[in-house]
């Protein structure tokens, strides 16, 4: 009944809905409950009016991408989830304009035949772009507000445009993850040209070292904490003798301590418990606190 106007807009709006929708069959950790309503937004028309229902009737909701910074409670998240738009990214000149919803190794990819540096260090990184720009996702010494220079997002009271300087870009910071208010639709960058070849051998160099040293055979949500001022947090949980630490099908990955991956089974208490003794010790034994960098979803 709570969502009834909500859904009854959307479907008018023509955008697909889906009620009770598993969470973990859509995040990387495989790992969560149920989204009371997911809606799967294709264009901008109705969002402002969607976001206003939700504002009115005490609805909370979340953006959804590829779900690769997620975890998500065992209870599920008792709002709606909306889908980010996909579609196919636009070259003009030395600037992309990409939808949210896009994969990042897409928009690599299509940066590459255009013969445009500048996203190298992304290739690889999991989630969409609108994720990664929710965060400021970056890896190998680069991070998108490198290379953003404008996005387009949407709130209860319409849709913007954003400058660079407005989104507040930081390290895996951004005024999207300060309000979480809007949704972000497009995301555009401005990169330098170069060779195609010299750019695809960078960023298959990139894919290589993720292949070597991350656990990509197992699910996971990519870094699980932030890096401390000063230190590195794989290097401070493997100090702490926290690799191979499980808690049920939680582990501390044996291949890189800064990552936690689902063995098989993992629960999002699992997880948690997992988080809060990996937390005690580097405590303990450094005097840091780890916080973590990836989104929680729901009630813990």
């Amino acid at each position: 009944m709570r969502f009834r106007a909500l859904e009854t807009a959307a479907l008018a709006a023509g955008y697909e809905v889906t009620r009770d929708l598993p969470l973990a069959a859509h995040t990387s950790f495989h790992i969560g409950g149920t989204a009371a309503l997911a809606i799967s937004v294709h264009d901008e028309t109705a969002l402002p009016t969607l976001l206003s229902i939700c504002r009115e009737s005490g609805i909370a909701w979340m953006p959804l991408g590829r779900g690769s910074n997620l975890l998500v409670s065992d209870r599920g998240f008792d709002g709606a989830v909306f889908f980010a738009p996909v579609g196919s990214p636009t070259v003009c000149g030395t600037d992309i304009t990409c939808p949210a919803g896009v994969p990042l190794k897409e928009l690599c990819r299509t940066a590459r035949d255009a013969g445009l540096s500048g996203l190298e260090f992304a290739y690889g990184i999991p989630g969409a772009v609108g994720g990664g720009l929710f965060m400021n996702a970056g890896a190998y010494d680069g991070q998108l507000s490198d290379v953003v220079t404008a996005a387009v997002a949407a709130d209860a009271d319409g849709v913007h445009a954003l400058t660079a300087t407005e989104m507040e870009l930081g390290y895996r910071h951004s005024v999207f993850m300060k309000t979480r208010d809007a949704l972000i639709l497009s995301v555009t960058v401005h990169l330098t040209p170069d060779n195609p070849a010299a750019i695809g051998a960078r960023m298959e160099e990139f894919m290589r070292r993720r292949r070597e040293k991350q656990p990509l055979e197992f699910p996971s949500a990519g870094s699980y904490f932030k890096r401390p001022a000063g230190h590195f947090a794989g290097a401070l949980i493997e100090q702490c003798g926290c690799k191979g630490l499980r808690v049920g099908g939680a582990e501390v990955s044996e291949k890189h301590a800064g990552f936690v991956i689902n063995r098989g089974g993992a629960t999002c208490a699992d997880v948690l418990a997992l988080e809060n003794e990996v937390r005690r010790r580097v405590q303990e034994t450094f005097g840091v606190t780890l916080e973590r960098e990836v989104q929680f979803i729901g009630e813990e």
